[in-house]
Parts: structure tokens; C-alpha cells; sequence
């Protein structure tokens, strides 16, 4: 039975102006603009007014501008799991949240993005070489072509299926251009029973698709640093697994901040037991962390190679132990808060989105430890000690980065429901049986299936310069863009199964 609320126009405001939302625009513009005047700065002068200087010439290579890298990639792979994991496994009490999961994990490699292109010295000759020299040994191959095109275009293939019921049931309330707009979003749905259990097939086996390499590509992400051996500090087996638990923590943990949010001005949409349980599975994750950190640092500051006690003992007990401190602390704050909640069996949402900020503030402490210390101090040969303090410049940068994603945010809850109608009582889902295959659609999907596969493994094989030496050119031209074209090609067969309609198609039995 449908909810006595108004219709989603009317209670999500669509399309209206409210005097707060103009001034959160304008403080995102401002933002903005005080980033691309820290970007100018840096094309002016030169990275130098980043503070970053060469490894063993007293400065770091990597600075702010890659933590922010790992931390909204790590926020990406957060937001997509949890709406991934909410399909797979039917957990009801968590839809709500879906849709502003997978709004922050298409967001979040965007803004990543941009912070790989600031922490380039000549943009514009690393959008052309990348796509054509990229090594898969490369950093760069690691974040763009196999953990950000990931997040990306998993992010945005899983946003389109799961929002064309919303934007029917919009096209149908709305008129002129927007209507259009819908018509075109909604791509041929028409709210039957077919189309449901399409989007129903489709959207699962999606999700166990995607799952797997959604772990590959965090995963990557710690390869980048752990397979790092020639770099005391980094060089580590629970470096993978640690930036998978992370990513997890900090998605969650932002998805809370914003649910909560959410249902302040939405008048309790998302049920607090949604917030209860995101609080669970973040304990859980929070626990887990802090117990790889403390094998990770009992080995390092007790068993380790020489060089890699130093590095330990740098972060904790000498010039970054307030990073690491505060990364501990935050964490175990975080679990005994929502330990407290889980053991009680209470729905402490304030508290819960408390921890939520403090395990942000963890993660990105944390990843600030683990990519500078080793540059600074992590040298085999005698190297003088090098420095890095974060300038304003950075700041500066990354405010307009953040602010970016703001804007789009605003913009899109003006004109998209940021949670799912039939969680509010605003639409309903039909009762379907099964149909007879579709002959057509099937091979149509599994065509398209295969072909981004072969493209997958031609432009990886060709990166990894298969067939010829390493030094030289990758024997197809633009191999990385054939392996990230694989890679969109592969998503896309879930969009070919849900679009291609019924033939022949006889009334199904649905209640409303």
C-alpha cells in the first residue's frame, strides 16, 4: 500500500529553491574558486609551493594530494560494496541508504581523479601518455586503469540500473523538459513485471560480478605500496588487505554521516535501524583494522629489518606519532562507542555518526602515515633525512576538489530522489513470476560480456608488454584504454540485459 505522503516532487522538493541550498551552492563556488587559485599558484610556480621535493634530496614525492587519492578511492569502494552487498544478500533494513551509497562511490573517484591530475607536474602530458605508455607495474596504471576506471564506471552502471524505476515513476509526475529528461533516464521502463524481475536478475548477478573486482581493485591499490620492497615501511603483505578494510571503514563510515543527514531533512525516512546496523558492520570492520594494525606494528617495531624498525619508530614515537596516535585513539573510540550500541542492543544514532567521523579522521591520519614516513626516512643507501609539512597550497587545492563535490551533490538533490521511492511508500514493486528465457537477450549479454573480457586481458597483456621488452612500446597502441574500454564494455552487458525488453509477452500476475 502506497504511503499517504505527497508525491516525490513535492517531498523531496524537487526542483525548488530553498534559501540553504542557495547558500551551500554559493559556499561550494566559493570553494571552488579558492581552489583554482591554489591550482594557479602551482602552474605558476611550480609544485615546489606543495612542498613536495625528490626522495633522498630532502623531500617526498607523494604528499597530501595522494593520501586524498587513496582516501576517496577508499570511499568509493565503501559506497559500492554496502549497496552491492545490500542486493546479494536482501538486506532490507538497509535500502534506504542504497542510493546515497552509490551517489558517494560515483563522486568519489571523480574527485580522486582530480587529485591524481593536481599532483601532476604537466597535466596535460600525463593525459597523453598515460593512455599510451602505461606500464602495469606503473602507480598510475594501478589508480586510473584498474582502481578509479573500476569504481567509476561500476559506480555509474550500477547507479543507472538501480534509478530507471525512480525515473519512470518521475517521468510520470513531471512535465517539459524534465519529463524528457526522465523518458530518456528511464531508457524504455515501463513499471511491469517483467521489467522488474529484469532489473531484479540483472542488478544481482551485476553485483556478484562486480564484487570480486571491486576487492581487486583496493586491493591494487596496496599492491602499489606493499610490492614496494625497495621502500622500508611499505614493503608489507598486509598492505592489500589493510587498504580493503579501510576503504570499507571510511565508505561506511561517510554513508552514516550522510544517511543521517538525510533523515533530518527528509522527516525520518531512513529508519534508525538502518543506522544501527551500518554501526554493526562498521564495529565489526573498526575491530578488524585495529587488530591488523597491531600485528602489523609488533612486527615492524620488534622483528623487523633494521631500516624497517626505524620507519616503525619514526611513526610511533617520533615525528609522526601524532598522526598515528591520533589514528589509534580515534579507532578504538569509534569501536567502544558502537560496542556499546551493539551490546546494549540500543540505537544510539548520535553517538554512531560520531564514530563515523572519527574513523574518517583515522583513515585519513592513517594513510598520511603510511605514505609519507617512508619517503622522508626510507632509504637503504645514505640519503640525507628528508622533510614534509602540508602547505597551504594543498589546502587550498583539495578544498576546491572537495568542494566539486559538493556542488554536484547539491545539484543532484534538485532533481533526483537521493533515496530510493519505494523505501519512502512512493512507488511499489510488482509481484512477478518467472519468464521464459529470452534467447536473444541472453546472447546479446553474453556477447558483450566477452568481448570487454578479451579487451580486458588484450590491453592488460599488451601494459604488461607481453611479447616484446619491457622498455619498449606496448605492441597495440593505447593499451591502457583497451583495457579500460574492456572494462566499461564488461558493466555494460548488465545494461544490455535489462534494456532489451520481453518478446511476446503475455500479462503477468502482480499485486499492487
Amino acid at each position: 500500500m502506497l504511503s499517504d505522503r505527497k508525491d516525490p516532487i513535492e517531498f523531496f522538493r524537487l526542483m525548488k529553491i530553498s534559501w540553504l541550498w542557495v547558500l551551500f551552492v554559493l559556499l561550494s563556488i566559493l570553494g571552488i574558486a579558492i581552489g583554482i587559485s591554489g591550482y594557479y599558484l602551482q602552474l605558476k610556480y611550480g609544485e615546489i609551493v606543495t612542498g613536495l621535493r625528490t626522495p633522498g634530496a630532502g623531500g617526498v614525492a607523494w604528499g597530501l594530494y595522494v593520501v586524498f587519492i587513496i582516501f576517496f578511492a577508499g570511499i568509493s569502494f565503501g559506497g559500492l560494496s554496502t549497496s552491492v552487498a545490500v542486493r546479494i544478500f536482501g538486506i532490507s533494513e538497509l535500502k534506504p541508504i542504497t542510493r546515497i551509497a552509490e551517489f558517494i562511490s560515483i563522486i568519489s573517484p571523480i574527485l580522486a581523479v582530480m587529485c591524481v591530475l593536481s599532483d601532476q607536474g604537466r597535466v596535460i602530458s600525463a593525459l597523453i601518455n598515460l593512455p599510451r605508455y602505461a606500464r602495469i607495474a606503473s602507480p598510475m596504471f594501478g589508480t586510473f586503469s584498474m582502481a578509479i576506471s573500476g569504481y567509476l564506471f561500476a559506480s555509474l552502471i550500477y547507479f543507472f540500473l538501480s534509478t530507471r524505476s525512480d525515473a519512470y515513476e518521475l517521468s510520470r509526475k513531471t512535465k517539459g523538459i524534465m519529463k524528457i529528461i526522465y523518458k530518456i533516464w528511464a531508457s524504455g521502463f515501463k513499471g511491469t513485471p517483467e521489467d522488474f524481475e529484469r532489473h531484479s536478475k540483472a542488478s544481482f548477478w551485476f553485483a556478484i560480478f562486480i564484487l570480486p573486482m571491486l576487492v581487486i581493485a583496493s586491493s591494487t591499490l596496496g599492491f602499489i605500496f606493499g610490492l614496494h620492497s625497495g621502500r622500508p615501511g611499505w614493503f608489507s603483505a598486509l598492505q592489500a588487505p589493510s587498504f580493503v578494510i579501510m576503504a570499507g571503514i571510511s565508505g561506511i563510515g561517510l554513508i552514516i554521516i550522510f544517511a543521517y543527514i538525510l533523515n533530518k531533512i527528509y522527516k525520518d525516512s531512513i529508519p534508525s535501524e538502518a543506522i544501527r546496523t551500518l554501526g554493526n558492520i562498521l564495529m565489526f570492520l573498526t575491530i578488524t583494522y585495529i587488530y591488523l594494525m597491531i600485528v602489523e606494528e609488533l612486527t615492524s617495531n620488534y622483528a623487523a629489518p633494521k631500516k624497517d624498525r626505524e620507519i616503525a619508530h619514526i611513526i610511533v614515537f617520533g615525528t609522526y606519532a601524532p598522526y598515528f596516535w591520533i589514528t589509534v585513539i580515534s579507532l578504538v573510540i569509534s569501536f567502544l562507542i558502537l560496542f556499546y550500541q551493539f551490546s546494549s542492543g540500543k540505537i544510539l544514532s548520535g553517538p554512531t555518526v560520531i564514530s563515523a567521523l572519527l574513523v574518517n579522521i583515522a583513515a585519513f591520519t592513517k594513510r598520511f602515515v603510511l605514505v609519507v614516513p617512508s619517503q622522508t626516512h626510507g632509504f637503504f643507501l645514505p640519503y640525507p633525512k628528508g622533510q614534509y609539512n602540508i602547505t597551504a597550497v594543498e589546502i587550498m587545492v583539495l578544498i576546491g576538489i572537495a568542494s566539486f563535490g559538493l556542488l554536484i551533490f547539491l545539484l543532484f538533490a534538485k532533481v533526483f530522489p537521493l533515496i530510493p521511492l519505494e523505501t519512502v511508500g512512493l512507488a511499489e514493486t510488482p509481484r512477478t513470476f518467472q519468464k521464459k528465457k529470452n534467447i536473444l537477450r541472453t546472447s546479446a549479454t553474453l556477447g558483450t560480456l566477452l568481448v570487454g573480457i578479451s579487451l580486458m586481458i588484450v590491453g592488460f597483456i599488451s601494459s604488461a608488454r607481453a611479447f616484446t621488452k619491457y622498455y619498449l612500446d606496448p605492441v597495440i597502441p593505447f593499451a591502457p584504454v583497451v583495457f579500460i574500454i574492456g572494462v566499461i564494455v564488461s558493466f555494460l552487458s548488465a545494461v544490455v540485459y535489462e534494456i532489451i525488453p520481453e518478446r511476446n509477452t503475455q500479462s503477468s500476475s502482480s499485486e499492487r
